[in-house]
């Protein structure tokens, strides 16, 4: 991804900054820090460039969505509708909640779909949580009257689709909460760390204080604070804010590359007339981190992907990829954890084992993804180009 290939001198910069005062921590030892607060430092500049009130920063984006989902007050027994095409962060988060996990279909923006949403609703549901799929956004104005309609709270996934866009707000603003991550396949990185962003005083109120153990964070002493709540170790390092601060201001030059790398090779898709390109609601909000198409079936998708895998091409069939589709999660279809999930307990919870998305089924069949990157030159391009004309003339018949 983008972030890992642009470290630099000025991350190394960030993170000499943390080391040099001897502070890791994100609170309190003020007299030590000579002003240098990275996270609170990023969560600022995250804000203003979200154009949201607030953001706080966290330790993975695991943590993030878990965070969302309790300070919107999602907990045992709760149905929270979920996508079948994600990794499987955002399920896991809402079954340590002791909430329900309830897929609904996608549709060809690659995202939960507004009927797919309708379809799956019950008495018990009280959450929808939209991921925004590789760079770009479900349907997001349908979505919304869904969830306002049926009094549904939407949190939002926007982990992998950081610097996209919908009419003009950033991805990240249209959840009551969103959640982000940093891990090292994300556009921007640290490796690790995540960050929760809202426009509501409350809920980022409820995510400070609920991602360090309770503490309200009063004051300047360790020591006095108040522990107003019960909560968690949910905290991100100074030194992984540092890291993340430096690459959240090359974001924009990393969009800006990738927009125009991504239109090059969407124009040798354009020769051919079988292949259908992703439905993007807003095509100037896509932050083009991948380039998706679908083929008309599976078999010719299937070819495709051999045949860009010999021409050593990046190449992605979520189909039948480990990670990031229900087909392969064998560990969610037999509730396979360390401890009794509440979700094991309870009534009226869906066959994971034999989970039925049909409409979902076909779309990832049918689709293929290639990344694309930020420092290819010219001539890689070209190459790139050239490569893909001729794996897809072998491969579409």
């Amino acid at each position: 991804m983008a972030g890992t290939e642009l470290f630099g001198d000025e991350e190394r910069k960030e993170v000499m900054d943390v080391l040099e005062t001897g502070v890791l921590f994100r609170y309190g030892h003020d007299s030590q820090r000579n002003g240098i607060w990275k996270a609170k430092t990023f969560e600022q500049e995250f804000s203003t460039y979200l154009g949201v009130k607030h953001t706080h920063f966290c330790a993975s984006g695991t943590a993030a969505d878990s965070l969302s989902l309790a300070c919107c007050g999602i907990g045992y027994g709760d149905e929270v509708i979920v996508p079948p095409y994600t990794f499987i962060a955002p399920i896991e988060a809402v079954l340590l909640a002791g909430a329900i996990p309830v897929f609904a279909e996608i549709d060809e923006t690659l995202c939960i779909s507004p009927e797919g949403i309708e379809k799956a609703i019950t008495p018990r549901t009280k959450a929808v949580l939209i991921v925004q799929v590789f760079g770009s956004m479900g349907r997001m104005d349908e979505i919304l009257a869904v969830c306002q309609k049926h009094n549904l709270i939407l949190i939002e996934d926007a982990a992998p689709a950081l610097g996209g866009s919908y009419r003009g707000k950033m991805l990240g603003n249209f959840g009551k909460m969103s959640a982000f991550s940093f891990d090292y396949y994300k556009i921007i990185t640290a490796g690790e760390g995540g960050a929760v962003a809202t426009n509501d005083d409350e809920l980022y109120d409820r995510a400070h204080k609920y991602s360090d153990h309770g503490h309200d964070h009063i004051g300047n002493a360790r020591g006095a604070e108040q522990h107003p709540i019960l909560g968690y170790n949910f905290r991100g390092s100074e030194l992984g804010a540092a890291v993340v601060l430096a690459q959240l201001r090359k974001l924009p030059y990393m969009i800006e590359k990738q927009k125009s790398h991504q239109n090059i090779l969407k124009q040798v898709l354009k020769e051919f007339p079988e292949i259908q390109m992703r439905h993007v609601p807003d095509e100037a909000g896509d932050s083009a981190t991948f380039l998706s198409f679908f083929l008309p079936d599976a078999d010719q998708a299937t070819r495709v992907f051999d045949e860009f895998q010999k021409e050593d091409l990046s190449a992605s069939y979520w189909y039948r990829n480990n990670f990031h589709y229900h087909r392969q999660w064998g560990h969610l279809k037999e509730l396979k954890s360390i401890f009794n999930l509440p979700v094991m307990k309870m009534n009226n919870v869906p066959d994971y084992k034999n989970l039925q998305v049909p409409q979902s089924d076909d779309i990832m069949q049918r689709l293929m993804m290639t990344q694309i990157m930020v420092n290819w030159s010219e001539e890689e391009l070209n190459t790139l180009a050239s490569k893909m004309r001729s794996a897809l003339k072998k491969a579409i018949k």
